[in-house]
């Protein structure tokens, strides 16, 4: 019972990560038909402001500062990585709107740039971000069975991104609006919804959801230039799986992707696990290439 219970538990874990990550995707790629693939970095760029906070609180306020700074930078992280974001929209996402070859090249060659950059500032060694004293240790419900509290803080910071940009997009004007371009961008336009602003503003909001996706990412293991590089697949999958647009299908696809990624890799090992993944998704979008969750239209 404990080990499926562990397994559960993992699937859980991996699906809350995947779809803290997916989530800013789902704007860049699933609203704005952008693939971005500089969006690896704006997680990278999160997890280095995790690590520059820490280091800049622990210094002049020891274990105090420890235990209190991923609570400001995690605020630091999304506004860093949405700055980014706002900037690449403006300078380059926005001249090649309509040119989604364009754009993959384009992002593809910032995120090496981008990569380069943290290599020079931060070294090409993996660098350690401490958890605070409070993540350390984990709840064990049963014999055997342990759930980290890093691994449960992620889960609930992934349910409170999720629940937020829910109630923006469905709650609130700017909202409305963003999903007024995207749905039909003409007619938003003729009746006076500013289209590039909103269009820099969902941007940024992507990137700085990638922000405290990597802030989050840092306190499961040591982080480096090329953190993003190992997510970025996975995060497309989601979106594609789930249904481009689609916030619920998103939800659904990350938390079946990490469920299928537990149990075929403890069947069999890691690398053919995401073989069997990467098989079962190409066969479903066989059979509904919308997507778990496909937009309606007339």
């Amino acid at each position: 019972m404990a080990i499926w219970l562990s397994q559960g538990f993992n699937a859980l874990s991996i699906g809350s990560i995947l779809l803290l990550i997916a989530i800013g995707l789902a704007f860049s790629f699933g609203l704005m038909n952008v693939i971005n693939m500089a969006h690896g970095e704006f997680i990278m760029a999160g997890a280095y402001t995790a690590y520059v906070t820490q280091t800049e609180l622990v210094g002049p306020f020891g274990s105090a500062g420890l235990d209190v700074y991923l609570f400001i930078a995690l605020p630091i992280a999304f506004v860093v990585a949405a700055g980014m974001g706002a900037v690449l929209e403006r300078v380059l996402i926005r001249r090649l709107y309509g040119r989604p070859l364009d754009t993959l090249l384009a992002t593809w060659g910032l995120s090496l740039i981008l990569q380069q950059a943290a290599r020079s500032i931060f070294g090409a060694p993996n660098v350690q971000v401490i958890a605070p004293s409070w993540l350390r240790d984990g709840l064990e419900p049963l014999d055997g069975f342990v759930m980290p509290y890093s691994r449960l803080f992620i889960l609930a910071l992934a349910g409170i991104c999720l629940a937020g940009v829910a109630l923006y997009l469905t709650k609130t004007a700017g909202g409305r609006r963003i999903r007024a371009v995207m749905q039909n961008r003409e007619v938003a336009s003729s009746l006076g919804v500013r289209t590039p602003t909103v269009d820099t503003f969902t941007f940024a909001l992507s990137s700085g959801l990638a922000g405290v996706a990597g802030c989050a990412l840092a306190l499961l293991g040591p982080i480096g230039p090329a953190l993003g590089t190992y997510y970025i697949v996975d995060a497309f999958m989601v979106v594609v799986l789930g249904g481009v647009g689609m916030l619920a299908g998103t939800v659904v696809a990350a938390f079946s992707i990490g469920g299928l990624n537990t149990f075929l890799e403890w069947g069999t090992s890691a690398s053919l696990g995401k073989v069997f993944v990467f098989a079962a998704i190409i066969i479903f979008l066989q059979w509904r290439p919308a997507g778990l969750i496909a937009r309606r239209a007339r």
